[in-house]
């Protein structure tokens, strides 16, 4: 079996994405271009492969060709057949123009099959008269995603939808703070949100462009409010009429402030997440009258907090606030008698954190020496002078390793660290120096010969513990070669 490609690590043991810094095209499959990976790690550092950008598992997409293989013309005509045949048979434009057909309908004609994921035209009842086909109410079309069904493939394309508390959160801060344009980026219950209060006129009007790789979405809005995207490589599949309506939407005027909210699959991968928030930003910027050189698009970014070193690396200007997020589909993210007590989900965000005003009767309060708002365990530390909880309780200072750690763990002498209590004694807890040449100085990214490595390990050796080249194995041969030898030997 191939790596995974849709591993997250940094120095470990895996495999670790390659942005594209030479503006070479990556080949394609059925989820748009494909991601470059590297094995990392001590024996396996090296070599690169392409595999999917939305997909960690290799039966929801196999796509796999490592970096050097050069493929030849029948094949990538093959390639390109099977890429067809995924797609999805109506452009977005078809798809809206079936939506305006459906709004006209009565009542009693407008259908959705259940099997299918599809609203109905009178036409086609008869063809889905076997199905499990339901009336579609005003309410409902106005709620898409209460009327589909949430895809739950953990490996893919799983999602999980804010609950009324988290969405009605988002949308009123981002209203105070002034933003009248909200980029969906994966948050398609935060875009029904804003088009419901629209429509009840109680606030001013905001406008919502929903960027989603579920071209389920496509039924029910306009090429203006929908655009099928892949979030892992940035790729719009309608093309250029997408990239337009995009740019559209971040052009600010008459005052309309823009900012983009993310809700990707936790086990995504943050850097190349990271690089296509870049590139939106870059398109933000480009896009606006004022001088915004050196200014970042506004965005909150909703993710697990234990990955907040990743995000910080790849975006330093965000921060990450107390606010717990959760869901109304997921068996732990959420509160109540099924979840967890405290969620792990948190907002990133590159607004100054003291503008995000967390609510007083959910437990938050200001810190006016962090100079944010944080949860109520999460008290300040003089020593380290900080609000240092990262998971809603309340953590303590630990003098030796100065500096605060979780109320569960314990200091221990012989691995000078805090831990939990029953921890394997004597095992680091990340991988120490650079595996290429050893040094205890940097890590294996920052190493002056880690091309030098890969490179060699390319015309056939392989990097031995701390980076010494091994001499490459003989190849084994085959069975019919062992057979012809043991025939010579008799004879």
């Amino acid at each position: 079996m191939q790596p995974s490609a849709n591993m997250d690590v940094s120095d470990g043991l895996g495999v670790e994405v390659v942005l594209p810094e030479d503006g070479r095209a990556a080949p394609c499959c059925p989820h748009g271009p494909t991601l470059l990976f590297e094995k990392v790690g001590k024996l396996k550092e090296g070599r690169r492969f392409y595999a999917c950008s939305a997909c960690r598992d290799r039966k929801d997409c196999n796509f796999f060709q490592w970096e050097e293989d050069k493929v030849s013309e029948v094949r990538l005509l093959a390639r390109e057949a099977e890429n067809q045949s995924k797609r999805q048979q109506l452009s977005q434009k078809e798809a809206c123009s079936r939506l305006r057909r459906f709004a006209s309908l009565r009542p009693d004609e407008k259908k959705f099959c259940q099997d299918c994921q599809t609203l109905l035209l009178p036409a086609e009842h008869e063809a889905h008269s076997s199905h499990r086909t339901t009336a579609v109410s005003a309410a409902q079309l106005a709620r898409p995603s209460v009327l589909l069904r949430p895809l739950d493939n953990k490996k893919s394309h799983a999602q999980y939808l804010f609950t009324d508390r988290s969405a009605n959160f988002l949308l009123d801060t981002l209203a105070a703070l002034g933003y009248r344009k909200v980029l969906c980026v994966g948050t398609p219950r935060l875009q029904e949100l804003i088009k419901l209060r629209n429509l009840e006129q109680k606030h001013e009007p905001m406008k919502s462009l929903l960027l989603d790789i579920d071209f389920r979405y496509a039924q029910f809005y306009s090429q203006d409010e929908f655009c099928h995207y892949n979030m892992f490589n940035h790729h719009f599949f309608d093309g250029e009429a997408s990239g337009a309506a995009l740019q559209a939407f971040l052009t600010e005027c008459d005052g309309q402030k823009a900012v983009m909210v993310s809700d990707p699959p936790f086990g995504g991968l943050v850097k190349p997440l990271a690089h296509s928030f870049s590139l939106i930003s870059q398109t933000w910027r480009k896009l606006q009258a004022s001088d915004c050189s050196n200014t970042d698009m506004p965005m909150m970014w909703i993710f697990p907090y234990f990955f907040e070193p990743r995000i910080l690396e790849s975006l330093p200007s965000c921060t990450m606030l107390d606010y717990q997020v959760d869901y109304d589909n997921h068996p732990l993210y959420k509160h109540g008698k099924t979840g967890r007590k405290q969620t792990p989900v948190r907002l990133f965000t590159n607004i100054s954190p003291r503008d995000v005003v967390l609510p007083k009767d959910e437990g938050y309060r200001f810190c006016s020496v962090c100079q944010r708002f944080v949860v109520s365990l999460n008290k300040h530390c003089a020593k380290c002078n900080i609000c240092p909880s990262k998971d809603g309780r309340e953590w303590k200072h630990c003098s030796t390793c100065e500096k605060c750690v979780k109320p569960s763990w314990r200091h221990c002498q012989r691995c000078g660290r805090c831990a939990l209590p029953d921890h394997p004694c004597g095992q680091s807890p990340g991988q120490e120096g650079c595996f290429n040449c050893g040094s205890m100085e940097h890590k294996r990214k920052a190493c002056s010969l880690k091309d030098t490595h890969r490179f060699s390990a390319k015309r056939g050796g392989k990097p031995g513990p701390r980076g010494l080249l091994l001499k490459p194995k003989a190849k084994r041969k085959s069975g019919a070669a062992r057979r012809a030898k043991q025939l010579t030997v008799t004879k």
